[in-house]
């Protein structure tokens, strides 16, 4: 089952496609981030990892990486496995700001480094979102899991 929302103006008909996963070996452990673009018939993988990190790092890590690497502003639908990265944007992040990074209880956000940078490449694109059940057999999140899992360091 996938949703669907948009921020800010509607996509355009033919948007860059993106799937994201982030992977995790332990939380915290060794972490890694994978993207699938897809534009028309043009395809790009990317993937990366930390050493030390989280889960929802490396959800976040892979949608702002994807977001990054788009060359100029784009009609981009996000597909995502995470609830945390797009409830993060849609419901969470206006207030955030409103409250200099702070939660409704005053804390600092959680990785604030990452919403603050995931905030900066939101804003030239137009982003529908839509949420995918993860480990469902989706084909496209499936690739991404195992382009996150592929950037995860191994130990030596």
């Amino acid at each position: 089952m996938a949703t669907d929302s948009a921020q800010g103006a509607g996509a355009a008909a033919r948007a860059v496609e993106i799937y994201t996963d982030g992977a995790c070996k332990g939380n915290p452990g060794p972490g890694g981030w994978g993207v699938l673009l897809r534009w028309g018939s043009h395809e790009k993988e990317l993937c990366g990892g930390e050493a030390h990190t989280t889960n929802n790092r490396m959800e976040l890590m892979a949608v702002i990486q994807a977001l990054e690497a788009l060359t100029r502003p784009a009609a981009v639908v996000v597909h995502v496995d995470s609830r945390y990265v797009q409830d993060g944007v849609e419901r969470w992040m206006p207030r955030w700001k409103r409250n200099g990074w702070q939660t409704r209880e005053r804390t600092p956000v959680k990785n604030q480094d990452l919403w603050m940078r995931l905030d900066q490449a939101l804003a030239p694109h137009q982003v529908r979102w839509r949420w995918i059940k993860g480990h469902s057999g989706h084909p496209q999140n499936e690739h991404a899991d195992r382009l996150a899992n592929r950037g995860i360091p191994k130990r030596r």
